[in-house]
């Protein structure tokens, strides 16, 4: 069982078992005796341990303290060594795992090691990597006679005193200097090599390094909001695309840090870190770090060091970072708050905007959710009084909002996904000087590969799924469980040879476009082309050197990105959304196309969108370029409403696969029996058990996949039939034939 929510990180004596928590999703704590050596009094909630597990040894956190143990005294191992003299989290942060942990119905253990960078999992020390920085000694001036004859070294003594508190070794590459003429200058007395802290500030420098934007009056009115609260609350900041929303949050922050407090920055993708990362070191003169997976080991714990410390004022990452400790917490942001990317789809499934607001509850922070298309759960809880609304519906500077045109392509060619009058108003924008953003959310060359005899289509072996065709290199592709093979030459059906690319992606659209456009640089930007570490920041640098150019990618280009010189924005199929089987379907597709749609127009050039569709009637898409996505929002609210589905309700699903599709069923229509008859047993009202029914994808890389949707009206009841319930489950009889896992508010129900 987890330990309760009310555990503290406190000081017990004489106590002789340890309550191990060890990353494993299994929802249980491990008992061990304390290390040869240590005294009982040492060992405390919150410190890290190994111990011996089975063959192997695994780092585990204390989670509890006990006098008796289930296991019988001669069965209880000591554990081997004791990593930590304090405990390793903050108590907030603690409270936060427990509570995660809890909510999530996740194993502690596994919950705790999601939230500690890789190092500290494997049990490396908690301590910040000492920078090596070369600076002149006492006395030291560039005509020093020692080196009059030396103009390397006098001018690496000129490079020097232009920075009196160092310089570290790793830039002074950057600077022209070597290792060589330094240790030269060492042996002459001259220059010294000290160690610190990475983010260390050896004295106070001004706050900003560069003065902020003057704020309109709806900036104005946010940030009165905002600074004038002392404590938690949370600000729902709803803003059209390029309204000056990063503006308020840098202002935010500002505050914060005249305030001696850190700022917590999330972000939903990695492709944002570059930008967003450059705008504020150029604002602010504190270190400012960023955590997130492309990052090596060591530099993910220097980041989460300089956060626990102190030293790193503002902190910037994706979701993972929501776990970061901090030294003094004062603001939390979550920008672009609906984007599915704060959603863990995997083991933990948690959701970082929901654990930004518990956190900063727990901290007394307050906690700013920006978005041009807030999700449906944010705006119902606008509407419960639980968030404060900021509204910006105007366009920073000069700027007018887009305008919008749906072009109706019923009957008319396509090439690359490409209609005739897109590619004529795409020719004359570059004529103009300009950019254009081409949309497609599909990678690779074509959706499928068909035999233009008989009709087969390659699909994957392994995957209710088709094949999607890649050019560079050919191959074929299933972007659900990743497996390739070569592009077919021949029909395994007929024999035909007559092999053709059906539909368009990505690369078809960039090679359609080249073709018509030989004289403009044709840019992609999704997956495959970013795979590269520096690659999005390359592509970023070019595309705002201002030349013109052509802009081809997913959504990757539609999250937060600011293109001053982008006045058309194509979308090629706007018809997806239209016809989902998700009942959040329409919600996304209105948030995606206002999204990428907001990348146009962002300066003072006036900007255009045209939307590709075969539904130009379809009143979603009506109501979307004539109203807006305020619009889309209400009318999605009321039918949510009428039909009882979230945030009007409350969620959980509960996925099975297995190589048979019976074991599957069997897990889970045993399953569903248990959680009726736990249901009547303890007057638990108002709760629907929907399935189990095969997913919408049912065999996925070889395995047979089903799910069981459970349904309450009350968040308390869902959550009281799930802490009675999972502890059977684990029990089951196939609980180990097939692999199940539990989503606990799921945003995907696939």
């Amino acid at each position: 069982m987890l330990p309760s929510a009310h555990c503290q990180l406190e000081s017990f004596t004489s106590v002789p078992i340890l309550q191990v928590a060890l990353p494993s999703p299994l929802r249980r704590l491990f008992d061990y005796r304390s290390p040869v050596g240590v005294r009982d009094e040492d060992c405390r909630v919150g410190l890290r341990v190994r111990v011996p597990f089975g063959n192997r040894q695994m780092v585990g956190i204390i989670a509890g303290l006990s006098d008796t143990s289930d296991l019988p005294a001669n069965k209880l191992k000591r554990a081997l060594e004791l990593i930590d003299l304090e405990p390793l989290l903050p108590e907030t942060l603690w409270q936060l795992c427990l509570w995660t942990a809890s909510y999530y119905q996740h194993g502690l253990g596994d919950t705790l090691s999601s939230a500690l960078p890789v190092l500290l999992r494997q049990g490396e020390p908690a301590l910040a990597r000492q920078d090596r920085l070369w600076k002149l000694t006492t006395g030291t001036y560039p005509e020093h006679p020692a080196i009059a004859r030396a103009p390397k070294q006098k001018e690496a003594v000129q490079i020097l005193a232009r920075h009196p508190h160092g310089l570290s070794h790793a830039l002074i590459g950057q600077w022209g200097l070597t290792r060589d003429c330094l240790e030269a200058l060492e042996r002459k007395g001259l220059v010294e090599r000290i160690s610190q802290s990475q983010h260390h500030v050896n004295e106070p420098l001004p706050l900003l390094r560069e003065a902020p934007l003057t704020a309109n009056p709806e900036q104005s009115a946010a940030l009165t909001q905002i600074l004038d609260n002392d404590g938690f609350a949370t600000w729902l900041l709803e803003g059209v695309t390029g309204s000056g929303k990063t503006e308020v949050y840098l202002q935010a922050i500002e505050h914060a840090l005249r305030q001696q407090k850190q700022a917590l920055v999330l972000i939903p993708e990695i492709g944002l870190t570059p930008q967003t990362l450059e705008r504020f070191r150029k604002r602010f003169s504190v270190p400012v770090v960023i955590l997130h997976s492309g990052l090596n080991d060591r530099e993910r714990l220097d980041a989460w060091i300089a956060a626990r410390d102190g030293e790193a004022g503002v902190i910037i990452g994706t979701r993972s970072a929501i776990f970061t400790p901090l030294a003094r917490p004062g603001l939390i942001i979550v920008d672009e708050e609906h984007d599915l990317s704060y959603k863990q789809q995997e083991g933990l499934r948690y959701n970082a905007r929901d654990l930004a607001v518990y956190r900063g509850h727990l901290e007394q922070a307050g906690v700013l959710l920006g978005s041009a298309t807030p999700s449906l759960e944010s705006l119902h809880n606008v509407k419960r009084g639980r968030y404060q609304r900021l509204r910006l519906t105007q366009r920073a500077g000069n700027a007018s909002p887009p305008r919008f045109e749906c072009l109706d392509i019923r009957s008319r060619p396509l090439e690359g996904g490409l209609s005739r009058p897109l590619t004529g108003l795409i020719g004359e924008h570059l004529r103009a000087g300009n950019q254009v953003l081409v949309f497609i959310n599909r990678r690779g060359f074509a959706p499928t590969l068909m035999c233009h005899d008989c009709g087969w289509i390659a699909e994957c072996k392994r995957c209710d799924a088709r094949m999607t065709v890649h050019q560079a290199p050919a191959h074929l592709h299933c972007h659900h469980c990743g497996s390739q093979r070569a592009v077919d030459r021949h029909c395994p059906k007929c024999n035909g040879e007559d092999l053709r690319p059906i539909g368009a992606g990505t690369e078809r659209t960039e090679e359609q476009l080249v073709q018509s456009f030989p004289d403009v640089p044709v840019m992609r930007i999704d997956r495959d082309s970013m795979s590269r570490k520096q690659a999005m920041a390359d592509m970023l640098r070019r595309i705002h050197s201002g030349e013109r150019c052509i802009l081809v990618g997913t959504q990757m280009l539609a999250k937060g990105h600011h293109f001053p010189d982008v006045t058309l924005v194509a979308i090629l199929d706007a018809d997806g959304g239209l016809f989902s089987a998700d009942f959040r379907g329409p919600e996304r597709m209105a948030q995606q196309i206002t999204q990428v749609a907001g990348r146009a127009g962002r300066a003072d050039k006036p900007g255009q969108v045209l939307i590709q569709t075969h539904m130009a009637e379809h009143p979603l898409l009506i109501d979307l370029t004539e109203h807006g996505y305020p619009a889309i929002a209400e009318r999605e609210l009321a039918a949510r409403q009428s039909a009882n589905l979230p945030p009007y309700s409350f969620i959980a699903l509960l996925r099975a696969e297995a190589n048979v599709a019976a074991l599957a069923n069997q897990f889970l229509e045993e399953g569903c029996a248990w959680a009726e008859q736990l249901c009547a047993d303890n007057r638990l009202e108002g709760v629907d058990l929907l399935g189990p029914v095969p997913s919408p994808m049912e065999r996925r890389a070889g395995r047979f996949r089903a799910q069981l949707l459970i349904q309450a009206g009350q968040r308390s009841v869902l959550h009281q039939l799930l802490h009675i319930w999972l502890p059977q489950l684990e029990v089951h009889p196939l609980a180990r034939k097939v692999r199940w896992s539990l989503d606990v508010d799921p945003l995907d129900m696939f």
